[in-house]
């Protein structure tokens, strides 16, 4: 399978109003084409074609050729380039796609058109699993069928709305901010909002599709946003945004298959944009287009590299400065009145329009004020526009506005950011990008023209409407809000330095105008750049822009044509423009470099050989040369502007890049240089692209009368003549071109010479132009006939002199030369001939006709009438008798009485006159008595004599070519022209009705003196008012007056003719072959066909051949003696065009228009030299697309005069006409067509007794009618052969027409419908050997016979088989009874973990796509295909496919018979048929699952159920429906029986179940069971791998494997095999096959067969036959037809009654999901994060943890309470007990719940097992602090650490994996399903600062146990009872961790004496020392004042004692 993929492509002259533009791509004869797309600069398809490539592989030597088209303009004109891709680098490499971006494209000479595509080729060989997936096609693809070509199944055009669906899957987030977060995701596509559901954590599980479908042009879908937000459900409002990611339709849009599957998207705040990301969500974004495939989305693998994967907005914030300045050229208000300057009022203003200009960017628009009326207004204003680098938005679109941004347009500009901008990916070694940026630069518009005549014109959309001065800027940073400010003035004044204005000349010199619209009214051409030339425009001086009014004249076949001849019109126009030719030449330059190199690079392509190395050699020696002549001229070029600068510097490092690679060959050989040399082409071409331009186009206007028909469009640089070089000129500078005016129809065909440069340039100018350059001033003088005389009085509004339209001129006397100018000689009066040629030239034969006038009163008898001979208006005329045979004419036969018609015998017809005098209003064939008025028609016919020198040569005779600008020549001649009435046409000689005359008036101008510069760029201003001084005073004095404001004469413009004093004589021969598939006209089934060929000024046409749609001419026309004029080799290089136009000529008139395309011959300018050309195959454009393709060649010869064209043998003659050469025209050899004419299926009722016919190479095959169509829809007979000449080559050879037809009553035979089949060499084969037997179905040419498969495969059977056998032997032995269905389809997926066996037994084949895509299965349509039927005639709908009517099925078979009538024929191909009678059949349908089905209900999910119909049987039913899923699986068998072919359309529909019926439909796909019961590959029936008798794998088919083969090898004509008595041997197909080749041991597997049946079957399998498989089929919607809506996965059985009953069903009954308990023990916690302060001022957390299960929050469980904690350990051991219930097969926790109490279902909800533990704080009297998270999932279990201290965070990163910490090593997975216990440590992490830091560690032993074993071994929550499997024991926790209520004395122990007990006894000790000291400070007091008072005291106490002491004594 070969793929392309249409990126995109790069117009640089597109405007955005002309037709659209498609890409059409050829291989292999075979034609695709993507839709048609607006013309844009930059057109986007993102479309991928496909090619089955059968059994021919790619080759080597293999291209692809392109060709970027207007839709539905003829080539070459159509063509806007075209390139050829070499495919060798796919065949070397096959895995790698073949990307090429910004392709050049080439004309067809070979040169760039400036055009470029981006594209992508990959190459899926035969076999592989990709080649699978492209439905509907395989090695004989399905058959080329078109309704006759005009009902080509094609896409719309642009601007039509499509169906789209755009699809938003969310997956999970990753790292979400936050914590204790209940995401949700919310998505806005367009204006509908959705909204998934809440889920806890911050790593969510969604797995949610949102789809919103819309009617919409792509442009307005592209512009559609998509808003993914996501918000936490706990948080308040104005803090719930978690973060955004905000992106448009068009992103998806343009993306590689209009998706984004799997992608990241780094979430942003929407207010703090720079603050980094909140976190990773992933999603799949896709849109769906309506007939467009939608690309599968495989998911990534787990250890993915995400960065690569991540979609991030753009990093970046700028301010874009737009600044508008001015405007120039602005359009006049109302184009309609000629005003000139001297009646407008004072500052001119009147007649133009308020202004104003409005730009658009990335949704933002902004309007400039409106300023008044004026050509030329001023704004100075700055725009300013946020922008994200790299930029989203790509266009700034501007508008000039006539008014307020309400008003119309008057013209719209782009400006392409690609264009403006780098981002320096491109370039390489380090050169930096550059930011948007332009100008000051002047930027032209283009818009609608208004026609003054009021009439439609073709090409109104391209007029210039003035140009805008701009300067952008970027400014980094981000926006402050401002959207629009003033420019300062020094801004303005810096500008005006930059726009120097120089003077350039325009110059175009016209050879030949054809194809021209038929008079009455003259014919002009104007030339124009900018306003400069306009002849509407009054701002600008008149210069001589116009080429001269001509009448166009009749070619002698149908087309018209302005006889110039030798006197070929020069148009010349002066202007000022800024001076940028260092753009213009260095733009030159590139394009001449990319010309040349492509065409190395297409030579090398085609290269065969030792001829590349020399073509490569020849590429870099002329690359580098190019390269170095252009570096000088690129140093040297000025940069004025900033975009200059920065194109300057990336075009010399690129160039100087190429330039030094180019200097050095390539080591790896030559065949390495062609993907080098496309990309230094791709490269240079990106940089070919100046949008600073500031000139205009160059405009070519067809005006008739006063009104523009048509317009051809020229950039300005194309025509750029540089001084610097002929490389730094542009493309067509100076060279003759071809010319098509006209956007839709061809309006002129125009052959120019076109040169554009700066005045002072021009010198060599005229030496160029071939022939000799001629100016003139002419006026006529006019006159009238009055009483006889001659005279200028009673001119009827004629002025006295005019120009030849009648517009008042100035008399010759009052008529002056140009300043710079002189007269030549004096005033001559000479005939202006080309305007005199009558109606008659060319005419060979004219039927004269004169009426014959009677009349009679009432009663009275008939006489002649007043007015007795009359034309057919009644205006009278001289009577036959005296009408005199014109000179060079002669009578054929003499008057004749017309008695056709209306009239009586005699030819009268009668009538009653309305008034007297006046003709009867209606004429009669009967006469009555009250008729007054009779007349009878008499006709002659006259023929030319045939002139020796022919009709050309007349003409120029006539002309007076030869001496016409004599003096001699015109002397003395008055040269009048006289005229019946004014505005008619004149003629030389005086006739009796003349009433008018006038004169044409000449003189000859030369300059003064010489000129350095071409004297026609000094005739500017030469229009001007007279001199009021001359004028004639009393003139003037009468005007002024009677009040006129009438505008005096002016001077007139003079007239350029280039003349050429002898032509060139050619010989055109065209030799028309055939043109295939025409589209029929109108209604019609067939068409009447003739070709008109035109060639300059002369068209013949071919034959008419009736009634065929291929017609088959066979014809060379002949032009000889065509007058070309100017050098022979100008035409060699620019061959005029040569137009074939295709019309069915059924009746008279002009016919039809069929079909035109336009062709370029083959010139020879030595005939002695001349090849022979080929036939080519040239599209051909209708009125509703493309309309077939003409086989057609083309040569141009010199006629030299020495006679060498003489020799030249002349074409042979045959019936009538040339026929084509044996050289030329295709071998033709007898070949038959063998015809398998199956069936008719689906005609409409009415249908009674259909037949068929075959119409091929102008043979009709007629088949027997269907009798009974209701009863048996097949032909009674069905083989036919028909003999008949076709080509040799495949791509000459006619189609096959089907056409099918009724029989009804009276002989009426209506057509029912019809069909083309194209490619016919699909269907050739050899014809049958005498030894060979004929098989009913021979395969064609490509694909292996079965037999010959066999022999190929069989030296590796015995290897693969005995190392199948190997590896089932080493498997475990499993109990076979345990295996299923389900098995074996997961054994089939490749997990081995769902499947509960190896994947070496019984395989299943899994097909991506319908079993009639599969490529090697050939559609299913080996026996028979299917041809659609289409209704005949018309056009449809474009861009909508046609309807069916019906189907044929039948086949065809070319082979070559001999030439010798001897030799007896082969034998037929189609002699054995099955029996065409119905047959009655079982039908079994497999429906197993379906998954990307559309949201059908509120909740975004559906219910959906299966629905299986077969004719009028429909089994399914409406409770059966899964409920609220997206990924339904069934699991259903159905079993209907039918009649096939009567019911051969099965119907399988999925439907939404709705509690009200009627039920919506999701999707239905159709099954053709005829073609799989009637195909060789045995598709009724799966083939198994193994041969089972018993076990759910036993044999299921009808006939056994022995049976099966023996009816195979009838069926394919081979002798019957041949087995031996114990079966192990078997003979098939001339081979001989052991068992043992098959199975190299005993069988592994018990319930296995005989080995009859074992290697019978072996066999089959290797015959290729359909196996035992699953196909993926997709669904479609009656109500959105063309979009896919899912896929669901299913096979069919169908067994016939006819051989018996069958075998047992499969069971596929879906597996349940197995019920799990999961336990949970939480031993400890380590340095967990404390978060309260205890009166002690400590640091503690009271630390408890809770669990669930992701999904299950209503089972939520936790521990109990640590309290005081003071280090953050914790101990618990607590036993958390989750049950859930899981399915394997999808490694998902199965969660039925209802989503809300009114729920009527549960919604399964399927999540991957994931355990979630947060760690608390307890608060009393406040909420509960969080402390940290741990999230596992149990399918891949981080690795936990035996130690705490080992228990280490990691990194925080990208979401490389959904693990939350990266470090240097991933840490290891496990998954718990596997090992089901473990034990360790984990770490808790907690969100903080943007972050995640380690919060904790958490000990926890996890066990996983079934619900079996959850049973035998019970244990209970916490430490419940049972307390087992561990029993849990109360943790040892320390005592000051209890509750302070129980213990008070014991908590102020450990609470503060054990931690503060030093502290304690030192403030006890204080405070003891602090009593004393008190105690002290108190009693020292008292003590010292009782001392201070007595202190004598104590003395006297003392002594006191003392005495008494002593008297006491004795």
């Amino acid at each position: 399978m070969l793929r392309l993929l249409v990126a995109s492509a790069h117009i640089p002259g597109a405007t955005g109003s002309g037709p659209g533009v498609h890409v059409s791509a050829r291989f292999r004869g075979v034609p695709r084409s993507t839709r048609v797309v607006p013309e844009e600069r930059s057109p986007t398809w993102n479309e991928t074609l496909a090619w089955p490539l059968g059994t021919r592989p790619l080759h080597p030597t293999a291209s692809l050729t392109l060709r970027l088209r207007h839709w539905g303009q003829p080539a070459p004109r159509g063509d806007l380039g075209a390139t050829t891709v070499s495919l060798d680098r796919l065949v070397a490499n096959p895995g790698l796609p073949l990307a090429l971006s910004h392709v050049p494209l080439l004309d067809p000479r070979g040169q760039p058109t400036g055009c470029t595509v981006t594209l992508r080729c990959s190459y899926v060989p035969r076999g592989t699993a990709g080649d699978a997936a492209v439905p509907l096609q395989g090695p004989v693809p399905p058959p080329a069928v078109s309704p006759a070509t005009a009902h080509r199944p094609g896409k719309p055009p642009a601007g039509r709305k499509e169906d789209f669906q755009v699809r938003v899957r969310i997956i999970e987030g990753h790292q979400l901010q936050g914590n204790d977060i209940k995401p949700v995701v919310t998505v806005l596509i367009g204006q509908h909002r959705f909204r998934t559901r809440i889920r806890v954590g911050n790593n969510p599980y969604y797995n949610e599709v949102f789809c919103q479908n819309f009617h919409r042009t792509p442009a307005q879908l592209a512009a559609e946003p998509i808003r993914i937000q996501v918000l936490d459900s706990r948080a308040t409002r104005a803090e719930a945004v978690i973060g955004v990611f905000q992106l448009d339709v068009g992103t998806v849009y343009r993306a590689p298959g209009r998706s984004l599957s799997w992608k990241w998207l780094s979430l942003q705040h929407p207010n703090r944009p720079d603050a980094g990301s909140r976190g990773y969500l992933r999603v799949s974004l896709a849109v769906l287009r309506a007939g467009e495939p939608v690309p599968e989305q495989e998911e990534p693998a787990r250890d993915e590299d995400v960065e690569a994967n991540l979609l991030r907005p753009p990093p970046c914030a700028a301010t874009l400065q737009l600044r508008v300045y001015r405007a120039e050229d602005l359009p006049q208000a109302e184009p309609a009145r000629q005003c000139l300057p001297s009646v407008l009022p004072a500052g001119g203003k009147r007649g133009f329009v308020a202004a104003a200009v409005r730009v658009t960017f990335a949704g933002r628009t902004l309007c400039t004020r409106v300023m008044p009326p004026d050509a030329n207004p001023t704004w100075n204003e700055v725009f300013f526009f946020p922008l994200r680098l790299p930029p989203i938005c790509d266009e700034i679109q501007l508008a000039i506005l006539s008014g307020s941004r309400s008003s119309k347009v008057l013209g719209t500009a782009t400006l392409h950011l690609s264009q403006i901008s780098s981002a320096g990916a491109e370039l390489e070694e380090g050169t930096p990008g550059f930011s948007p940026c332009f100008g000051p630069s002047f930027l032209p518009f283009y818009g609608p023209r208004p026609d003054p005549a009021r009439t439609p014109s073709t090409d109104t959309g391209v007029a210039y409407r003035g140009r805008v001065l701009l300067e952008l800027s970027t400014h980094m940073g981000t926006p402050d809000g401002r959207q629009r400010d003033t420019i300062a003035p020094e801004d303005i004044a810096r500008v005006q330095r930059h726009l120097p204005r120089r003077r350039f000349g325009l110059c175009g010199v016209f050879y030949s105008a054809t194809m021209v619209p038929a008079g009455p009214e003259l014919l002009r051409f104007e030339l124009s750049l900018g306003n400069y030339g306009d002849t509407g425009d009054v701002t600008c001086k008149p210069a001589a822009s116009v080429t001269p009014h001509g009448c166009p004249l009749f070619d002698g076949n149908r087309y018209r044509y302005l006889p110039w001849y030798g006197d070929k019109p020069v148009a010349a126009v002066t202007s000022s423009w800024e001076d940028a030719g260092h753009r213009w030449d260095t733009l030159n330059l590139l394009r001449a470099v990319c010309r040349r190199l492509e065409r190395n690079v297409t030579e090398l392509r085609d290269a065969r050989g030792d001829a590349g190395g020399d073509i490569g050699r020849r590429l870099l020696r002329q690359l580098a040369q190019d390269c170095r002549r252009a570096l000088p001229q690129l140093e040297a070029q000025p940069t004025p502007t900033p975009l200059d600068t920065h194109l300057r510097a990336a075009r010399l490092h690129l160039l100087r890049r190429v330039a030094a690679a180019a200097a050095v060959p390539p080591r790896a050989g030559w065949d390495t240089l062609l993907p080098v040399a496309e990309g230094w082409l791709r490269r240079v071409v990106a940089s070919a692209v100046e949008p600073q331009a500031g000139v205009p186009d160059v405009l070519l206007w067809l005006l008739q009368g006063e009104r523009r028909v048509a317009c051809a469009r020229v950039p300005a640089t194309d025509l750029m003549f540089s001084r610097s070089g002929p490389g730094a000129c542009g493309r067509l500078c100076g060279r003759i071109q071809t010319l098509f005016l006209g956007s839709g129809d061809i309006r002129a065909q125009l052959r120019l010479r076109l040169w554009l440069g700066r005045v002072a340039d021009s010198g060599d100018l005229p030496r160029h132009l071939e022939g000799t350059l001629r100016v003139y001033a002419e006026t006529y003088e006019n006159q009238t006939k009055l009483l006889g005389k001659w005279g200028s009085r009673g001119l009827l509004g004629r002025p006295g002199f005019s120009d030849s339209a009648g517009k008042a001129g100035l008399p010759r006397h009052k008529i002056r030369p140009p300043k710079g100018w002189r007269w030549d000689g004096p005033w001559t009066a000479e005939p202006q001939r080309r305007l005199l040629l009558d109606t008659e030239t060319n005419v060979g034969e004219v039927l004269e006709e004169v009426y014959e006038n009677e009349s009679r009163r009432l009663g009275g008898e008939w006489a002649p009438a007043a007015a007795a001979s009359t034309d057919a208006s009644g205006a009278a005329v001289p009577p036959k008798d005296e009408v005199a045979c014109p000179q060079g004419w002669h009578v054929t036969d003499g008057w004749r009485a017309d008695v056709t018609g209306a009239v009586d015998e005699a030819g009268w017809e009668y009538g009653v006159s309305a008034a007297p005098g006046s003709p009867p209003p209606a004429w009669h064939a009967v006469e009555k008595t009250y008729h007054t008025h009779r007349r009878r028609r008499w006709l002659r016919t006259r023929r030319r004599d045939p002139g020796a020198q022919g009709r050309e040569q007349d003409v120029a005779a006539f002309l007076r070519l030869v001496g016409a600008h004599s003096p001699e020549a015109a002397a003395g001649a008055e040269a009048w022209e006289y005229g019946s009435l004014w505005g008619c046409r004149f003629h030389l000689q005086p006739r009796a009705g003349d009433v008018c005359r006038r004169r044409c008036w000449h003189r000859h101008m030369v300059p003064t003196q010489p000129s350095p510069v071409a004297p026609l760029f000094l005739l500017e201003g030469s229009l001007g008012t007279e001199d009021p001084a001359e004028e004639d005073k009393p003139a003037a004095a009468e005007r002024q007056s009677r009040g006129s404001i009438r505008t005096p004469p002016q001077q007139p413009v003079p007239l350029i003719l280039c003349t050429f004093q002898r032509p060139n004589f050619f010989q055109l021969r065209c030799y028309i072959f055939q043109a295939l598939e025409l589209a029929p006209h109108g209604t019609k089934a067939t068409a009447d066909p003739v070709a008109h060929v035109s060639f300059v000024h002369v068209s013949q046409s071919t034959r008419v051949l009736p009634g065929t749609l291929d017609p088959l001419w066979d014809q060379t026309l002949l032009f000889h003696r065509v007058l070309l004029y100017g050098d022979p080799r100008g035409v060699r290089d620019e061959p005029p065009a040569v137009v074939v136009e295709v019309f069915d000529q059924d009746g008279g008139g002009a016919g039809g228009f069929l079909g035109r395309s336009v062709c370029t011959p083959d010139v020879w300018l030595d005939v002695g030299r001349r090849r022979p050309p080929r036939l080519r195959r040239y599209s051909l454009g209708g009125p509703g697309g493309p309309a077939g393709e003409l086989l057609a060649a083309f040569e141009l010869l010199h006629d030299a005069e020495d006679g060498s064209l003489a020799q030249l043998s002349t074409p042979p003659w045959r019936q009538g006409v040339f026929s084509v050469p044996l050289g030329i025209r295709p071998l033709l050899r007898l070949v038959a067509l063998e015809v398998l004419a199956w069936g008719l299926r689906g005609l409409r009722s009415g249908v009674q007794a259909p037949s068929l016919e075959v119409q091929c190479g102008g043979r009709t095959l007629r088949t027997p009618t269907i009798t009974d169509l209701a009863a048996n829809p097949n032909f009674p007979i069905n083989a036919f052969l028909l003999m008949l000449h076709l080509p040799a080559e495949e791509e000459y050879v006619p189609p096959i027409r089907l056409r099918v037809t009724d029989t009804r009553d009276f002989g009426y035979r209506p057509e029912v419908g019809q069909a083309c089949v194209r490619s016919l060499g699909q269907y050739c084969c050899q014809p049958h050997g005498e030894g060979q037997p004929p098989g009913p179905g021979t395969p064609p040419p490509g694909s292996a016979a079965p037999w010959g498969r066999i022999a190929q495969i069989l030296p590796r059977i015995t290897t693969e088989k005995g190392a199948a056998d190997k590896a089932a032997e080493e498997e475990e032995d499993e109990d076979e009874d345990e295996d299923d269905w389900w098995s074996k389809f997961y054994a089939a997926t490749g997990d081995k973990a769902k499947s509960r066996r190896g994947t070496n037994r019984d395989r299943l084949k899994i097909y991506s796509c319908e079993l009639e895509a599969v490529p090697e299965f050939e559609g299913l349509q080996d026996f028979c295909q299917t041809f659609p039927l289409y209704q005949s005639g018309g056009h449809p709908v474009a861009g909508e496919d046609p309807v069916p009517v019906g189907e044929f099925k039948g086949l065809f078979r070319i082979y070559p018979l001999p030439e010798d009538p001897g030799v007896p024929p082969p034998p037929r191909h189609f002699q054995e048929l099955p029996p065409s009678q119905p047959q009655k059949c079982l039908v079994r349908v497999y429906v197993v699952r379906a998954f990307d089905l559309p949201p059908r209900d509120r909740n975004g999910l559906c219910d959906p159920y299966v629905r299986v119909s077969l004719g009028a049987k429909t089994l399914g039913q409406r409770d059966q429906y899964v409920p609220n899923t997206l990924e339904p699986v069934f699991g259903r068998l159905f079993e209907v029986t039918g009649t096939i072919p009567l019911e051969k359309d099965l119907r399988v529909s999925l439907l939404d179940y709705d509690l009200l019926p009627p039920d919506q439909e999701i999707g239905t796909t159709t099954i053709d069971l005829e073609n799989r019961l009637l195909s060789r590959f045995r598709a009724h029936c799966g083939l198994p791998t193994l041969y089972r008798t018993t076990g759910p794998g036993r044999w299921r088919d009808q006939l056994p494997p022995s049976r099966a083969l023996e009816h195979f090898a009838r069926t394919r004509g081979l002798p019957s095999p041949e087995f031996n008595a114990e079966g192990t041997t078997v003979t098939f197909g001339d081979h001989t096959f052991l068992l043992s080749h098959f199975e190299s041991g005993p069988p592994v597997h018990r319930h296995l067969g005989v080995p009859r049946e074992r290697l019978a079957l072996h066999v089959l399998r290797a015959c290729h036959l359909v196996p035992e498989h699953l196909e993926t089929r997709t669904l479609y919607s009656s109500t959105q037809p063309g979009l896919e809506q899912g896929k669901v996965q299913m096979w069919v059985d169908i067994f016939p009654a006819s051989l018996g009953p069958p075998g047992p069903p499969v069971d596929i009954t879906p597996r349940k999901p197995q019920r799990y308990e999961l336990r949970c023990v939480v031993w400890n916690t380590r340095d967990v994060d404390l978060g309260d302060t205890n009166l002690a001022g400590q640091r503690m957390s009271d630390i408890y943890v809770t669990g669930w299960l992701d999904g299950l929050e209503e089972q939520r469980q936790r521990t109990d309470v640590h309290y005081r904690s003071l280090q953050g350990d914790g101990g618990f051991n607590w036993r958390f007990v989750f049950s859930f219930e899981y399915l394997a097969a999808e490694q998902l926790c199965v969660l039925p719940r209802k989503e809300h109490f009114w729920s009527l279902d549960e919604t399964v909800l399927k999540v991957p097992p994931k355990l979630i533990l947060q760690v608390w704080d307890n608060d009393k009297f406040s909420a509960d602090d969080f402390l940290g998270v741990l999230e596992l999932e149990l399918t891949r279990l981080p690795q936990p650490a035996q130690h705490p201290q080992n228990c280490t965070p990691m990194g925080q990163g990208t979401p490389q994996s959904p693990w939350p910490w990266r470090g240097v090593r991933a840490p290891s997975r496990l998954s718990l399903f596997r090992q089901r216990r473990v034990r360790g440590w984990w770490p808790c992490t907690v969100q903080e600062g943007g972050k995640r830091r380690l919060s904790g560690k958490l000990e926890l032993s996890l066990e996983l146990l079934t619900a079996k074993e959850a049973e035998e071994r019970p244990a209970g929550k916490g430490r419940e009872d049972p307390n087992m499997y561990p029993t849990l024991l109360a943790p040892v926790r320390p005592e000051w961790s209890f509750l302070w209520l129980q213990a008070p004395l014991r908590s102020l122990r450990y609470g503060i004496w054990r931690q503060h007990r030093c502290r304690i006894s030192l403030g006890l000790a204080l405070l003891l020392l602090l009593a004393l000291l008190l105690t002290f400070i108190y009693a020292a007091p008292g003590y010292l004042a009782m001392k201070l008072v007595n202190p004598l005291q104590s003395l006297q106490l003392a002594s006191g004692e003392h005495p008494a002491g002593g008297a006491g004594k004795p």
